[in-house]
């Protein structure tokens, strides 16, 4: 049986409204496998964060992107180009230093200067470990690499890379990242939100944590499909209430794809023609961080927000059709065991922000 594209759209809304979101997913896996395009393979939320970093740097991506592929290589035990990967990383950061500091501010450079030469002692590790062919010293050794990485890249954003359109000034903005651990009735995860590729939705979520919003609040919406929500309360009332205004806070649909200097704001991709394009944070890892909306409103999120659960056989990247669809704005980086356990009815217990939270600007007044 073969689906249009306004059809499979209209259920994909529909489903993620009901639960029934596993039946889109497995159609789409089934139907439009040789109709979409591949789209990002990557599946690990802390490298889709580093990438999606406003930097550009050819350097320091190109190491990247060498520690990123060693896993892949590494599913194989292809040692031959993990030591390939290893060379090529090593080689740049040894022969081509002051290009990677020429994209850090100056009152930086020291710190960058410390990272690369922390980098250049222990990558040595990480070749050791693949001459003894030691997979789990491999894996360890590169993840500390790569975190170092991210470290590095982070000193290169100098200042916020767009403006916010000003009709979204009376809504929280978060200018950068931040950190929140989320205490639950099943044990502790931890998100990163991406402010420079989704500043409103990632703002509003930020803000909301710091109100004490989602304590207590109940998980829905978990059995039988690939989303796990939460950030409904308790009474008639779906959202959030400002206390100020006395009024339904609607946050916008906010979409930064790949290429473009700014987000889209309150149009999905299909609606603006955008169909093959595909977003700088996609549905593409487990934990997948997202604001929920109303089924045809656009510029109807509030307060809730969903974890998609991905599974690469059912929902492979760049085929979901959730991707431009809804809001992305973080992942989870860790407690992928505790969010595997999670259900209708568990609790977040706490919430809180414990990094970035400087990087908050507060609604301005209408």
């Amino acid at each position: 049986m073969k689906f249009s594209s306004r059809f499979l759209v209209n259920i994909s809304q529909r489903c993620l409204r009901t639960g029934l979101l596993v039946a889109l997913l497995m159609s789409i896996s089934v139907t439009l496998s040789a109709a979409l395009p591949a789209g990002n393979a990557i599946t690990d939320g802390r490298a889709l964060l580093r990438y999606a970093l406003p930097i550009d740097n050819q350097p320091v991506r190109e190491i990247q992107s060498s520690l990123e592929d060693i896993t892949n290589q590494l599913r194989g035990k292809r040692w031959s180009p993990i030591a390939s990967d290893v060379s090529k990383a090593s080689l740049i950061l040894r022969d081509r230093t002051e290009k990677i500091l020429e994209s850090v501010p100056d009152a930086r450079k020291p710190q960058a200067q410390a990272i690369i030469d922390r980098l250049n002692a222990e990558i040595a590790k990480l070749r050791e470990a693949v001459e003894t062919k030691n997979k789990d010293s491999i894996l360890t050794e590169r993840s500390q690499l790569l975190a170092q990485i991210g470290e590095l890249q982070e000193l290169m954003v100098n200042g916020f890379p767009f403006k916010v359109p000003a009709k979204y000034s009376n809504l929280a903005q978060l200018k950068g990242r931040a950190t929140i651990d989320i205490k639950t009735s099943k044990g502790d995860i931890t998100v990163i939100v991406d402010g420079y590729s989704a500043p409103v939705t990632a703002g509003n979520f930020v803000d909301l944590v710091q109100r004490g919003f989602y304590n207590g609040l109940e998980f829905t919406r978990s059995e039988e499909s690939y989303v796990l929500q939460v950030g409904d309360p308790p009474g008639p009332e779906a959202g959030f209430i400002d206390p100020k205004t006395k009024k339904y806070r609607n946050v916008p649909l906010e979409v930064l794809v790949k290429g473009d200097k700014e987000p889209m704001y309150g149009i999905t991709l299909e609606d603006a023609g955008r169909y093959t394009e595909q977003p700088v944070l996609p549905f593409s890892a487990y934990g997948t961080l997202a604001m929920a909306r109303p089924e045809g409103e656009p510029d109807g999120g509030s307060s809730q927000f969903f974890f998609f659960l991905f599974e690469p056989e059912l929902t492979p990247a760049g085929r979901n059709l959730l991707d431009g669809r809804y809001s992305v704005f973080g992942y989870l980086v860790e407690g992928k065991e505790v969010l595997q356990q999670l259900r209708q009815g568990d609790k977040i217990e706490s919430a809180k922000v414990v990094s970035g939270a400087e990087n908050l600007v507060a609604p301005q007044a209408a």
